[in-house]
């Protein structure tokens, strides 16, 4: 495809808008400027005869006549019913003299008009407009039409300078509205060019006062700014999963070596040293799987698998699951679901299994001293709420926008020793998403922090 610069664009486009106008005018000035000006000369006429609105006798009349004549170059004539004279303005080129056309008109009986006449010596053309003012009084008022062969000449050679200078004007226009217009996009293409290379500092700025120009700049520095936030979350990512690889790897190589060192004999060494091997190898399994989830639902590769289940039963099952956290490290997970021992939904079972899992973990992992978690099940007219409840030091209002992102990790420090990418969070808000369920955090400093969903009665 061709590509063409704005100047020649701009150039283009008012060239063929001047080229437009220039044939409009010339269709105007050239082939019809006979036909507009009889056009004209007719209605001039028709209007006169019926501005005199004159009665016989009118003392005032014959001046009012002879002034008319003399201001718009026509020539007039009264008669009575009869034909007769009885006021003329006659002058060298009146062509009032038809007595035939007079009759004729009189005798018509019509309230006017107009007749096209040619000298038959002189082949002059007029126009005589014949008007009953009443029954015993007509108007006759005639005007020559003047050749305009000349005229129409001196109009063509005019075009033809006037169609030369537009189209120069129209270059020098297009240069400077293109160069108006052609900096800035130039600015903000090359300001494009090193985002692309990964210099996200760039600010793109058109240096326009233009209103598009500026949305434009405004919205590009708005996806550098997420494109920069993106890039130092996939840093931390990558910091986060090189060291949440390297740890259990670590420990994996240390226990085999133990194993390799100890006496074969020692069955419960080995059995102990082999179940610390398999916890780590479950890490670095939930670590892949939870990359592999992301990605899926962020790509919509994964669907809905939709079924109806008991939704406070699943919770207790993995509260139960949790068990281990209460009886190991003393921790206290608490469910209250008042008065709804049975909540039927239609869900994504698996799913909303990971979302209740990722929270009750991440409630675990931030809680305060007290070390209790509270799953709380809330009915009102519209939804059932279901919230996880930590007492820990809450999020700062800086990091609480950023909660749900991809790679984020609160910076804060754990009660718990975390493992993770900080994907967590961004998996439960896509999965709620493809539920169309509302969800969000609510948090108070020093006092905890409360991650919600809801699910709507009707779904």
């Amino acid at each position: 495809m061709m590509k063409n610069s704005l100047a020649t664009k701009i150039f283009k486009y008012l060239a063929i808008f001047s080229l437009f106008i220039l044939i409009f005018l010339f269709f105007f000035q050239v082939i019809f400027i006979n036909t507009f000006y009889e056009w004209t000369k007719t209605r001039t006429i028709k209007n006169l005869a019926q501005d005199i609105l004159v009665t016989e006798n009118d003392t005032s009349l014959y001046e009012k006549l002879d002034r008319v004549s003399y201001s718009e170059n026509v020539c007039i004539e009264l008669t009575n019913s009869n034909g007769d004279n009885l006021y003329s303005t006659y002058s060298s080129n009146c062509n009032l003299r038809s007595k035939a056309i007079k009759r004729n008109f009189i005798s018509s009986n019509k309230k006017t008009k107009t007749y096209n006449l040619v000298n038959n010596f002189t082949r002059e053309k007029s126009i005589m407009n014949a008007t009953r003012l009443s029954n015993n009084l007509y108007i006759f008022i005639s005007t020559s039409l003047i050749p305009l062969d000349s005229t129409i000449n001196i109009i063509e050679q005019q075009l033809i300078i006037v169609s030369i200078v537009v189209l120069l004007l129209s270059i020098v226009v297009a240069y400077f509205i293109s160069k108006r217009l052609s900096n800035p996009i130039i600015r903000i293409s090359k300001a494009a060019k090193l985002i692309s290379k990964g210099k996200l500092k760039t600010n793109f700025d058109s240096g326009s006062d233009i209103k598009e120009l500026i949305d434009l700049t405004d919205a590009l520095n708005d996806m550098k700014e997420e494109l920069s936030k993106t890039e130092e979350l996939q840093k931390d990512l990558m910091a986060n999963v090189s060291h949440d690889l390297k740890t259990p790897l670590t420990m994996i190589k240390a226990y085999a070596e133990l194993i390799l060192d100890i006496n074969i004999d020692d069955k419960e060494k080995c059995k102990s040293n082999l179940n610390i091997i398999i916890e780590e190898v479950n890490r670095l399994n939930d670590l892949v799987n939870d990359i592999l989830a992301l990605t899926k639902v962020e790509n919509d590769l994964d669907k809905l698998d939709i079924s109806s289940f008991d939704l406070i039963k699943l919770i207790k099952r993995i509260v139960k699951q949790h068990n281990i956290y209460v009886i190991k490290d003393g921790y206290s997970i608490e469910f209250i679901h008042d008065n709804i021992d049975k909540l039927m939904i239609n869900a994504d079972k698996k799913k909303l299994e990971q979302v209740i899992y990722n929270l009750l973990n991440n409630a675990l992992n931030y809680t305060g001293s007290d070390k209790k978690v509270i799953i709380k099940v809330v009915e009102d007219e519209k939804d059932y709420t279901i919230m996880v409840i930590d007492s820990g030091k809450g999020i700062d209002k800086k990091e609480i926008d950023h909660i749900f992102d991809r790679y984020y990790r609160s910076k804060k420090n754990h009660k718990r020793y975390v493992y993770g990418t900080g994907l967590g969070l961004s998996i439960v808000k896509n999965i709620l998403l493809l539920h169309n369920y509302e969800y969000g955090v609510k948090s108070t400093k020093n006092k905890g922090t409360t991650f919600y969903f809801k699910i709507k009665k009707d779904d």
